[in-house]
């Protein structure tokens, strides 16, 4: 898959394909059926399939303490898309100048000129240009006189509800795992590249990997039972997601101590995917009360595991 850093780096071969666009977080069951809708046309036009993500999300840049959390990095959503069959990513920097223009020159400047685009995928409820004069009913004229076609998403509902990232964050909140899974199709998970920390934890032997979230905001914090891939076989583990108050740190940080696994595993990049809530993470009085609350932990993790055995390795997401 190629990704495209801007629309500046757009060139002439990049004309002429099927594309949608969209935030696409957490690329849950709604996001998978419209990538497959491009795909799908992609295939039979002979084009290639191409998805425009905007970085940092529209809601990031005009109100970013009041953005949700992300449930994906954009990282993280590269390699998804990657993993449905998406060709291209073009990647736009959602900033003043881009959001200042009108839905006209949006189209003109990026879809036509920029990307060529023969079929476009999108909700009919689709909105853009500073004017919010660009809609659904805009790009079908648009594409009557620019020679590019318009489809609408199908809606996809679960249990009597539309299948969104707002409803994925909210099953996360209420550390709903099994159902947040059903409807993003794959274990919630987190990853990143294992860093050197404080080493605290294998002073106390128990030893952590380290690794930096990369949010602004994660959808969960707290203890919990996991599972990590990157290292071979499925490893299980105990993850602590927060800033680590007792130790009066101030950074979220993603610490995972992996049950029966010893070895250096510095600058391997991990998933970590989530199971089961332990309990909130919390300001102990002390090293040693802390130590205690790890192992106690450590043997919640070992008897959730014990109850509930690894899920089959393909269903799991690729690394």
């Amino acid at each position: 898959m190629e990704l495209i850093r801007g629309v500046h780096n757009l060139r002439p071969r990049h004309r002429g394909c099927v594309a949608t666009i969209g935030n696409f977080d957490g690329i849950h069951l709604g996001h998978q059926a419209i990538i497959r809708q491009v795909t799908d046309q992609a295939r039979a036009h002979g084009l290639p399939a191409t998805v425009m993500v905007f970085e940092p999300q529209p809601r990031e840049f005009f109100a970013p303490e009041e953005a949700p959390a992300r449930l994906m990095t954009f990282r993280e959503k590269v390699e998804i898309l990657a993993e449905l069959g998406v060709d291209r990513v073009l990647c736009v920097k959602f900033d003043r100048r881009f959001c200042s223009q009108s839905a006209r020159e949006f189209c003109d400047r990026i879809l036509v000129q920029g990307l060529g685009i023969r079929h476009l995928v999108v909700g009919d409820d689709f909105r853009f240009g500073n004017d919010r004069a660009g809609d659904f009913r805009f790009l079908q004229t648009a594409g009557a006189s620019q020679g590019f076609t318009v489809e609408h998403t199908h809606t996809y509902e679960w249990r009597g509800g539309r299948v969104s990232s707002t409803r994925v964050r909210e099953r996360l909140e209420q550390s709903d795992f099994a159902t947040a899974e059903v409807m993003l199709g794959r274990p919630f998970f987190m990853s990143g590249r294992v860093i050197h920390g404080q080493k605290l934890g294998r002073s106390i032997g128990v030893p952590t990997a380290n690794l930096l979230p990369k949010r602004v905001q994660t959808p969960v914090t707290g203890v919990f039972a996991v599972e990590v891939q990157g290292l071979g076989p499925l490893q299980q583990g105990v993850a602590n997601l927060g800033t680590r108050p007792t130790l009066g740190g101030e950074q979220v940080r993603l610490e995972v101590h992996l049950l029966g696994f010893d070895g250096d595993i510095y600058g391997e990049h991990l998933r970590v995917l989530f199971r089961h809530k332990i309990r909130d993470e919390k300001k102990f009085d002390g090293l040693d009360a802390l130590t205690a609350a790890i192992h106690q932990d450590i043997a919640t993790a070992q008897a959730y595991f014990a109850n509930n055995p690894a899920a089959p390795a393909s269903s799991l997401p690729r690394l």
